[in-house]
């Protein structure tokens, strides 16, 4: 690559947005404060202040706001007041390493790593998020366990990526993440130790919000959401809530089709129930059209951002099944499933393992044997349902409301062994 190419990546931007917003709604006032930090010049090392390093590319300038005051009441929604920022209120000493001095994209990752996080206050939880997606989110029995599963779920995609904890980082879960490459990593705390061995990489991000252990109370807070239209117009909606925070939150499936009555057979076991609510809160931070894949606390599958459902089911089985032969391939020889297969003509040894371990994905149907799907909105058809069925998934969860639920209802009872299908009422589109 030209050296002039990779310059631009290295530019912090000067940009030119004011010091500070006032937005207006009606009478009502919220007062924005534009956030900087003063960091070592990349090239005297002299502490400079700086903003945003750029926005989603090279030469688009950016800027972080926090809300510093303001209580908007619209109807009967009360939006979040200020002070209980979080990603916009980052400062110097939260900074613990600046890294390549973050731009928009690594702040918007931690901002979503968090609003996944927010719904997993239960047990220890590692999110890695790239490109405004989680790659990997898993439950563990401590930190260190939820980051390594978390990772191995989509270990090619987590490289480069965010990884945000809702627990402190010991010495054992930084000697893990120093193995991988992140841009930024992120929990409520570090131990002295930990940060040692996380440092020894200079480009990463390490940051500390000691609010994380407080997430669950954002669960019931709306924000004022913008989209801004290329005439310069702008969307202006209330965000969503969530509002499945326990098992007993779902409906079993049932539906009324032309006077006759279809209902799910098989009610969802304890241990269904808990991957449902694990995948349900895991899909408030995928990008839509999507469904996803979840056993035994952790991620299997994701598949996003895609036009029609049945494609998306499809895909995140793809997924599946390239991410457990990788997760294979690796832990026997330690290189890339992709590297062995590329080698595999000049290497008969790597030729025998590769049909052992396509073989062994395979039985295993990817990992997806016991899983649950999980998608954001209803199946219009029962063909998403149906290549689902075929991987032994033993569970759904959907919003509901198709006028052909019946027909997914269907496949579910008709299945061998049969599958649980339950409703959340609400859909989850992310845009």
């Amino acid at each position: 690559m030209p050296e002039d190419l990779k310059g631009m990546y290295r530019t912090v931007m000067d940009d030119h947005f004011p010091s500070s917003i006032t937005i207006q709604f009606g009478d009502q006032k919220l007062e924005y404060r534009k956030r900087a930090w003063k960091i070592p010049d990349e090239k005297t090392g002299e502490l400079i202040e700086k903003g945003l390093r750029y926005g989603e590319n090279p030469g688009q300038e950016a800027a972080l706001y926090e809300l510093i005051n303001g209580n908007l009441v619209l109807g009967e929604c009360h939006f979040i007041q200020s002070g209980k920022a979080l990603v916009s209120n980052i400062t110097e000493e939260q900074m613990i390493q600046s890294g390549k001095h973050p731009g928009k994209i690594n702040l918007t990752d931690v901002d979503n790593a968090l609003n996944i996080l927010k719904y997993l206050s239960t047990g220890p939880a590692a999110v890695i998020v790239k490109h405004n997606n989680p790659c990997g989110v898993a439950y563990g029995p401590n930190i260190l366990d939820a980051y390594s599963k978390a990772n191995m779920a989509d270990r090619i995609a987590a490289f480069g990526g965010c990884a945000v904890f809702n627990r402190p980082i010991d010495k054992d879960t930084a000697s893990l993440i120093s193995n991988n490459y992140l841009e930024v990593v992120v929990a409520p705390d570090f131990e002295e130790d930990a940060l040692s061995l996380l440092k020894k990489s200079p480009n990463i991000r390490i940051i500390k919000i000691s609010r994380i252990d407080k997430l669950d109370e954002y669960t019931n807070e709306r924000f004022v959401d913008f989209k801004s239209l290329i005439d310069g117009g702008i969307i202006v909606q209330q965000s969503p809530l969530n509002k499945i925070k326990t098992p007993v939150d779902f409906e079993l499936a049932s539906t009324n089709y032309k006077g006759k009555l279809y209902t799910i057979e098989r009610r969802p076991s304890e241990d269904e129930y808990a991957d449902m609510l694990f995948g349900w809160q895991v899909e408030q931070g995928i990008t839509s059209n999507s469904v996803i894949y979840v056993k035994d606390g952790v991620t299997v599958g994701i598949g996003t951002g895609e036009q029609d459902r049945v494609g998306v089911a499809e895909i995140a089985i793809y997924k599946a099944y390239s991410k457990y032969a990788d997760s294979l391939c690796f832990g026997k020889i330690g290189i890339p499933y992709k590297n062995m297969e590329a080698d595999v003509k000049k290497r008969i040894r790597e030729k025998s393992l590769k049909e052992e371990i396509d073989k062994e994905t395979a039985n295993a149907h990817g990992g997806l044997i016991g899983a649950t799907m999980v998608s954001d909105a209803f199946f219009p058809f029962r063909d998403g349902v149906d290549v689902a069925i075929k991987e032994g998934i033993r569970a759904i969860v959907h919003p509901g409301g198709s006028l052909r639920d019946f027909e997914s209802i269907e496949a579910c009872n008709e299945a061998s062994p049969q599958v649980t299908m339950v409703f959340t009422g609400q859909r989850a589109f992310k845009h």
